[in-house]
């Protein structure tokens, strides 16, 4: 039976209570870093075949998310779930395919049907286990050690700490791949080309500019034309260039207000009176997270896009808006 509530319990200190209790497991798996963990990661990184997660219960959730880091990371992984592995979708797994089975305890009845099968195959198997003297330990040819002290669970039965020590051993098997891969920005965006983080890591400059008109003055244009420039191409700046189209400097609504403020005669001010020489630029085959990135530092709205030492656009903080950058 579900015993009564208990309202008068501390909600802030009860969840505190359990994420020191993670963190302190977390901490503790440095301890259990040792040879067998080197050994695997190199198997992995030296294998032809994939990476085959297997477990059952909560283990078998964990293993789905370890095996989707692997994947978007340069380790090819499937999941296989223990219960149905031994109900047909054994046939998965191939020879140079290495297996990992997560499990707390190591002793589950199906992980036992299971652990013989595997080692007929001639697969490599990994144990990452919380019990390193079970029988999945014993069984393997490499153990993963997530020892914890206990649940975060008060009756010390729900899998908690276990499962987050488990996660945690499992980023850190799919970080030490990606490193020893050299497994760049670029390669990332490979194989995360939707939404927006996709777009940080393969949208580039030259793809946000096509659509913006370029402001372009002289540096003798007179005011009227340089805020008619402004105005006319609706990108709260206009590019200063002399007749190659070098950049010489940049006019924005600000550096006009400020003149108006300032100036009481107008008449006979050109665009090099009131420009900002030497204006922050980016190239137009840089990443549009790093012009995004650069007007933050700045406190600006956009940016100056140049080709060499000419200028070939404009950036705005609106464009980045749109492609759902921000």
């Amino acid at each position: 039976m579900i015993s009564t509530l208990n309202i008068t319990k501390n909600i802030q200190q009860i969840a505190k209570a359990v994420l020191i209790n993670e963190a302190k497991a977390v901490e503790n798996l440095t301890n259990y870093i040792g040879n067998d963990f080197e050994t695997c990661v190199r198997e992995i990184l030296q294998n032809k075949g994939r990476v085959v997660l297997t477990g059952i219960g909560k283990s078998a959730i964990i293993a789905n998310k370890i095996v989707a880091t692997l994947n978007s990371t340069g380790t090819p992984a499937v999941f296989m779930h223990a219960a149905d592995a031994i109900h047909g979708d054994l046939g998965m797994i191939q020879k140079e395919d290495i297996v990992i089975c997560l499990s707390k305890s190591g002793n589950t009845p199906e992980i036992k049907v299971l652990v013989p099968l595997l080692k007929r195959r001639g697969s490599k198997l990994v144990a990452l286990v919380s019990n390193t003297n079970s029988y999945l330990s014993q069984q393997a040819d490499f153990v993963l050690n997530a020892t914890i002290a206990e649940e975060a669970c008060p009756n010390n039965l729900a899998p908690t700490t276990s499962t987050t020590a488990h996660l945690a051993l499992g980023d850190a098997l799919a970080v030490c791949l990606l490193e020893l891969r050299n497994f760049s920005s670029e390669d990332f965006a490979q194989f995360h080309p939707g939404g927006a983080l996709g777009k940080q890591l393969y949208l580039k400059v030259a793809d946000v500019i096509v659509n913006n008109q370029l402001p372009l003055v002289k540096p003798t244009t007179t005011l009227r034309d340089v805020i008619l420039e402004i105005s006319s191409k609706r990108l709260g700046a206009t590019a200063v260039v002399d007749e190659a189209r070098t950049l010489l400097g940049i006019i924005t609504d600000g550096d006009l207000r400020r003149m108006l403020q300032n100036e009481t005669n107008i008449a006979g001010i050109q665009a090099a009176d009131i420009m900002t020489r030497a204006p922050k630029t980016i190239d137009k085959h840089e990443f549009a997270a790093k012009a995004l990135q650069m007007m933050q530092e700045n406190s600006i709205s956009q940016l100056v896009v140049t080709e060499g030492t000419q200028v070939a656009g404009f950036i705005h903080l609106h464009d980045l808006l749109k492609e759902g950058i921000v």
